[in-house]
C-alpha cells in the first residue's frame, strides 16, 4: 500500500453570511464469455462502449482522454491482514434475516490520519428460533470485528482491546462524534436492540446506550433496525441519529416457494408490514429523545438505506429512505423544521414505469456536476437500478435508461454502493456490491446468479459504462455482496473500498488505477457546527468547471464511509477555489490551493477576523 502523498494543514476565514479497451475482438469475446451471458445485454453494453470511445466528453475542454478508461483494485485482503467471516447462519427454514448481511464502517478512531475498519457481524441461532427471541453473540466467531491500520498499511485487530465485540444479531454501522469531543462514536445496529459505543481515545470506546436513552424495550416484531445516520437536523450544532427499521417480523416459519425439497424460498417483503423508523434528537448533554413523530419522519417503511443531501438547494438537509418493494421516501426538510414525504410528487417514488422496486442501497450525489443532488438506488436482478437525476425545481427525471445504469444492471442485485471518482478524471463512478438474495436461485434462473460480480460504472459526462470486465481479477469473482463503504485507505489520493459479503469474508478493494490525474482531499472539522462538518455542502471550482459535494458518513447499505470529501482534477494543474457552506450558515472561502495534497479545513469563527494558515 502507497503512503506517498502529501499533507497540508490550512484555515482560512471568509465569513459572507451566517487506453484503448483491452483490443476490441478481446473486449467483446471477454463480455460475451464472463460478464452477460444475455445477447441483447452484450450488445447494449458494447454499443455503450464504442460510444464512450467516440463521444468522450471533454470535461469542460480541460480532459484529453477520449477513451474508455479501465479501473484497476486489487483485493489486499490477506496480505492485509484482515481475517474475517460473517455469520448468515442459513437455516432450513428460510428466516428472511438471513439474507441480509451487515454493514462497513471506515474511520480514525485514533486521529493519526489513517483510516481503520470496523466490520459488523451476526450471530448464531437454532432452527427453528422461538418467537419473540433474540440471539445473543455465542463467541468469537460471531464477534463484530474492530482492525487499526498500522504505519506499514496492515492491520491488527483490537476488537477486545477496543470494546466493540457487540451484543445481537448485529446489521448496520453508523459513525460520526456526536457529542464534539475529537474523537468518533459508533452506533451499531442489530435485531433486538442497537448499541451507542463513545469513542474516549486510541480506539477505546465505553457503552453508553442506556445513559444516551437509546436502549429500547424489546417488542416482539418491531426491532429489526438496518441503516442509520448521523445528520444535524436542525443545525443546532449537534448531531442528531436517524435508525430504519426494516419490517415487523418475529421469526414466522412460512414456507414460501415451491413446495417440494430443495425449493423453499425466502418469503417476499409484501408478507410483513412496514414500521416507522426512528428519529434521535441530541440534546448536547449526552442524551437523545426520540422526536419521529414530531418532525414528519414516522411513516411507516421498509426502510434498508439512507442518504442525506439538500436537493432544493435551501439550506436544509433532506433525506432519501430506500424501502424494499414499496415505494421509496424523499423526506423534504420545511422552513420550521418539520418534515413531509414527497417521493411521489418529486418523482423518486417509484421507476418509469410506474412500479415500486427493492430498494436497497442509495447514494445522494451529483453526478452531472451541475450543482444539484441526484439520487442512485440498487434493486434486484430484473428490476434495473434506478438513478434519479435532479431537475433544479424540486422534481427528478428517471433516468437508468440515458445513462446506461438500466442496462448493465438488469441481471444484477445491487446492495451497497457509492458515487467515487476512481481515476480522478472529474466525474463521479459508481462502484457497486452485488448478490442476489435466494440462495437458491441458480436453480430456476438460467441467467442470474446468487454469487454475482462487482460492478464499476464509468461516468464519461453524458452516461455510464460498464467497465467491470477490465477492470481487474476481482470483478470476475462472483460474491454475495451487502455492504460498502469508501475512503482512501492509504493516504495516496486514489479512492478505495471495502466490502461486506453475506456468510463470507470481506474483501478490501485497493485502488491501484494508473493515472496522472490530480486530486484534493478535505477533512472538515467544524466549530459551531457538528465537528463532523456533516451536512456541509462543498463547491469546488478550476479552470474546467465546479463540483459539489455533501459531508456525510451515510449512503450506501448498512454501512458508514470516510468522511473526507475527495474531489478528482483532470489534468488541471493550476490553484483551485473552494466554497464551503456549514451546516451554521457560514460560508467559508478557500483560494489559490494546490492538487495533490489532503486538507484540513477548520471552520472559521463567525466575525472573527480573516486569516489563513498553510503547512506544507
Amino acid at each position: 500500500m502507497r503512503l506517498g502523498c502529501r499533507f497540508a494543514s490550512y484555515k482560512e476565514v471568509f465569513i459572507g453570511k451566517s487506453d484503448n479497451l483491452m483490443g476490441g475482438k478481446l473486449a467483446i469475446e471477454h463480455l460475451i464469455k464472463k460478464r452477460l451471458p444475455m445477447a441483447l445485454g452484450v450488445f447494449t453494453v458494447l454499443l455503450s462502449l464504442v460510444a464512450a470511445q467516440e463521444t468522450r466528453s471533454s470535461h469542460s475542454g480541460c480532459s484529453s482522454a477520449q477513451r474508455v478508461v479501465p479501473g484497476k483494485f486489487v483485493d489486499i485482503s490477506e496480505k492485509a491482514g484482515v481475517h474475517f467471516l460473517h455469520n448468515a447462519n442459513h437455516t432450513a427454514r428460510k428466516y428472511q434475516i438471513e439474507t441480509m448481511g451487515s454493514g462497513v464502517g471506515l474511520f480514525d478512531c485514533d486521529n493519526d490520519g489513517r483510516l481503520d475498519l470496523y466490520l459488523v457481524n451476526g450471530a448464531s441461532f437454532p432452527d427453528p428460533e422461538p418467537k419473540g427471541s433474540v440471539p445473543q453473540k455465542k463467541g468469537p466467531g460471531d464477534w463484530n470485528r474492530m482492525f487499526h491500520q498500522k504505519p506499514d498499511g496492515t492491520f491488527e485487530d483490537i476488537t477486545e482491546k477496543s470494546g466493540l465485540e457487540g451484543i445481537g444479531l448485529g446489521m448496520g454501522v453508523a459513525i460520526a462524534d456526536y457529542d464534539n469531543d475529537g474523537f468518533e462514536d459508533i452506533f451499531v445496529t442489530a435485531y433486538g436492540g442497537n448499541r451507542l459505543y463513545k469513542g474516549i481515545g486510541n480506539c477505546t470506546f465505553i457503552d453508553v446506550t442506556e445513559a444516551a436513552g437509546l436502549a429500547q424495550t424489546p417488542v416482539a416484531g418491531d426491532t429489526w433496525y438496518t441503516s442509520a445516520t448521523w445528520v444535524d437536523l436542525d443545525n443546532d450544532g449537534l448531531l442528531d441519529l436517524v435508525v430504519e427499521r426494516y419490517i415487523k417480523w418475529d421469526w414466522e416459519d412460512l414456507w414460501c416457494g415451491e413446495h417440494r425439497e430443495g425449493y423453499r424460498g425466502y418469503c417476499h417483503p409484501d408478507h410483513f408490514g412496514a414500521i416507522p423508523m426512528l428519529v434521535y434528537h441530541n440534546d448536547g448533554k449526552g442524551h437523545f429523545t426520540e422526536v419521529s413523530h414530531k418532525l414528519g419522519l414516522d411513516k411507516p417503511a421498509k426502510a434498508l438505506g439512507i442518504a442525506i443531501a439538500d436537493y432544493d438547494l435551501d439550506g436544509r438537509i433532506d433525506l432519501f429512505v430506500a424501502n424494499d418493494s414499496m415505494p421509496e421516501f424523499l423526506f423534504h426538510q420545511k422552513q420550521d423544521g418539520t418534515f413531509e414525504e414527497v417521493g411521489i410528487q418529486s418523482g423518486v417514488a417509484v421507476d418509469a414505469g410506474g412500479n415500486a422496486f427493492a430498494g436497497m442501497g442509495v447514494d445522494f450525489a451529483d453526478y452531472d456536476n451541475d450543482g444539484w443532488p441526484d439520487l442512485i438506488v440498487t434493486d434486484l436482478s430484473g428490476q434495473r437500478y434506478a438513478i434519479y437525476r435532479n431537475r433544479h425545481d424540486g422534481t427528478f427525471d428517471y433516468s437508468s435508461d440515458s445513462t446506461g445504469i438500466g442496462a448493465m444492471s438488469q441481471l444484477y442485485s445491487g446492495w451497497g454502493l457509492r458515487f467515487l471518482d476512481y481515476d480522478n478524471d472529474g466525474w463521479k463512478d459508481v462502484l457497486i456490491a452485488q448478490g442476489h438474495d435466494l440462495d437458491n436461485i441458480d436453480e430456476s434462473k438460467t441467467n442470474v446468479r446468487y454469487r454475482q460480480p462487482m460492478l464499476l460504472a464509468r461516468n464519461t459526462g453524458k452516461s455510464f459504462v460498464d467497465v467491470s470486465p477490465i477492470s481487474g481479477e476481482l470483478f470476475k469473482e462472483g460474491w454475495v455482496g451487502r455492504g460498502l463503504a469508501i475512503g482512501d485507505l492509504d493516504n495516496d489520493g486514489r479512492v478505495d473500498a471495502v466490502v461486506s459479503t453475506n456468510g463470507g469474508p470481506a474483501h478490501i478493494l485497493h485502488n491501484e488505477t494508473p493515472t496522472d490525474n490530480h486530486w484534493l482531499s478535505l477533512h472538515l472539522t467544524g466549530h459551531k457546527s457538528n465537528r463532523d462538518g456533516i451536512g456541509a455542502t462543498v463547491k469546488l471550482t478550476t479552470a474546467c468547471g465546479s463540483q459539489w459535494a455533501t459531508v456525510t458518513t451515510s449512503g450506501s447499505y448498512l454501512s458508514a464511509s470516510d468522511p473526507r470529501v475527495h474531489f478528482g482534477l483532470g489534468k488541471v494543474d493550476a490553484d483551485t477555489s473552494i466554497e464551503i457552506r456549514w451546516p451554521s450558515g457560514i460560508v467559508q472561502t478557500l483560494t489559490n490551493v494546490r492538487e495533490d495534497q489532503q486538507i484540513q479545513v477548520d471552520e472559521p469563527a463567525e466575525g472573527g477576523p480573516g486569516r489563513r494558515l498553510v503547512k506544507p
